[in-house]
């Protein structure tokens, strides 16, 4: 089941294991509980302090396994096989019930021991999903430390019968002791918040007793991250505050364009982004959404950033980084059934389309490419393009004709997005040069138009273009002093990783040298503590 490489690398991880683990199978005569007791076999055959225990009988799903220490019900179960981008899932859940210490502060861990209640979760994904790890290694996690948390990830190709009772559109979809608890990427940090209701008044005082730091980004994309990187190689306090560090690069599933690096995942290398920054001690607050930025009082003073949730950080400069989003289509029926048919990650929630309808709405770079992914897992894929023609790569276009379940339409205005039942039926699209509408019945719309910056919260403060892009000189610098910008929120054209990179890197250096040629003021004032919502 495991290749070699695969098995040498997991060999080395389960050399951390500090106590012994049991898995515990539970299958049918199914082809695909045959791979998973081979696959179980693998990691057996890794470590001595790891052992199959059969035993279960009356289970809710075949095939699955859980991990336990023996003597004690298992807390964490995978439902069908965790390949692809859950095998790391799988690994760290290992190691985690197997007593290696998680990489959290100790904080975390406490409030996630202070957890009161019993909580049940089931995780569904996809195995083509880059999103979904981070839900299910916080919640395996969580299992793994609290007693009274229990959570099964859920296959959803696997287990399909289920996924439509439980009328499931887009991964991850989380329940919480049977009912809908979130959709979509969540941080541990995002989940806690929603378990513990007075974690976000309790984050709010600790930052606000923060000191301020010399240089404040704002946004943990690959700008931020770069910019956090050589700001903090000048030996300076340096913090990152982030919804969630990685930005667009965790939705991006391949990266082969980056110098030096041949090929890798948006996850992997937002990850190692991470890593990196740490190394040089740059603080990281994660989980926040900045609401309003406040320009320095006087020249050198310090420049304040509001978060969502009742905190505010200062610094005497700041870099916004905070990147782009998924534009929308704008059209009737989008918002009603966004993750109910209507998509944004084709590699996501792809396969929960399978054998079905679907569109793509977008003929550029990623429409194209989206419509070639789904072509090999929908019964048919209709593209739906505005111009008068595909603006994608040459060898993407003539991959996509090859491809026969594929329809183009150009000149092709999207005007509706109709629903049944909760779920997406169909669209309407007109075309441009007739009037004519035309109506086309699909199960998935997947929208691939381009990005919107994340700058509305700074609409009157620094100077910001037609389109709401953070207007910037070629040193990076704002209209406000002390205040910088890079990355894909910004003007600079060509929205890339390494363009992004190199501009956080600008960013950081030309604040730098704005913190040595500015003094700070002799005495300054602290931000006045922000009132907490209760």
């Amino acid at each position: 089941m495991l290749d070699i490489d695969l098995k040498t690398q997991l060999k080395a991880y389960l050399e951390r294991l500090t106590r012994p683990l049991e898995l515990v199978p539970a299958t049918d005569d199914s082809d695909a509980s045959r791979d998973l007791r081979r696959l179980l076999q693998d990691i057996a055959a890794q470590s001595d302090r790891v052992a199959i225990v059969d035993g279960e009988t009356a289970v809710e799903r075949a095939p699955s396994f859980q991990i336990r220490q023996p003597g004690t019900e298992g807390r964490v179960r995978f439902a069908g096989l965790p390949l692809g981008h859950e095998f790391t899932s799988l690994v760290l859940a290992l190691l985690h019930v197997g007593g290696h210490p998680p990489k959290i502060d100790a904080a975390t861990i406490d409030r996630i021991r202070a957890l009161d209640g019993d909580y049940r979760f089931e995780t569904y994904v996809s195995l083509s999903c880059q999103n979904c790890p981070d839900v299910v290694q916080a919640l395996n996690l969580m299992s793994a430390i609290n007693p009274r948390i229990r959570n099964v990830t859920i296959d959803g190709a696997l287990f399909r019968e289920e996924v439509e009772s439980k009328d499931v559109l887009a991964v991850p979809s989380v329940f919480l002791n049977g009912e809908p608890f979130g959709q979509g990427r969540m941080s541990l940090e995002e989940i806690l918040a929603k378990l513990d209701t007075g974690a976000g008044a309790r984050l709010a005082a600790e930052l606000n007793e923060r000191d301020p730091y010399d240089v404040l980004i704002v946004g943990g994309g690959p700008a931020g991250a770069a910019a956090a990187v050589y700001a903090a190689r000048k030996g300076i306090r340096v913090g990152i505050v982030a919804e969630r560090f990685g930005g667009q690069v965790q939705d991006t599933l391949g990266i082969e364009n980056y110098p030096s690096v041949l090929e890798t995942e948006g996850p992997t290398f937002a990850a190692a982004l991470e890593r990196h920054a740490r190394h040089y001690g740059v603080e990281f607050v994660s989980g926040q959404r900045a609401v309003a930025l406040e320009p320095a009082p006087v020249a050198g003073g310090l420049v304040s950033v509001r978060l969502e949730g009742g905190a505010a950080l200062q610094g005497r400069s700041v870099i916004l980084a905070t990147g782009a989003r998924w534009r929308n289509v704008g059209v009737p029926g989008e918002q009603e059934y966004r993750n109910r048919g209507v998509a944004y990650c084709p590699h996501c929630d792809g396969p929960l389309f399978k054998g079905k309808p679907v569109a793509v709405i977008g003929g550029g770079n990623s429409g194209v490419e989206a419509a070639i992914d789904l072509a090999g897992i929908a019964s048919r894929v209709t593209v739906l393009e505005f111009a008068d023609a595909l603006r994608a790569d040459a060898v993407l276009l003539k991959k996509l004709h090859s491809l026969p379940n594929v329809s183009v339409h150009t000149g092709a205005q999207t005007t509706e997005i109709r629903g049944r039942d909760n779920r997406v039926i169909g669209l309407d699209w007109k075309n441009r040069a007739s009037g004519e509408v035309n109506p086309v019945a699909v199960d998935g719309v997947f929208v691939q138009i381009g990005l919107v910056p994340n700058t509305e919260w700074l609409e009157g403060t620094v100077t910001l273009s037609r389109s709401g892009e953070i207007e910037v000189d070629g040193a990076g610098r704002t209209n406000l002093p002390g205040v910088f910008a890079a990355g894909d929120a910004t003007t600079v054209p060509f929205k890339q990783i390494v363009i992004s990179a190199g501009d956080g890197a600008k960013a950081a250096l030309s604040a730098f040298d704005y913190l040595i040629r500015t003094p700070a003021p002799v005495a300054e004032a602290k931000v006045e503590e922000v009132a907490v919502a209760a």
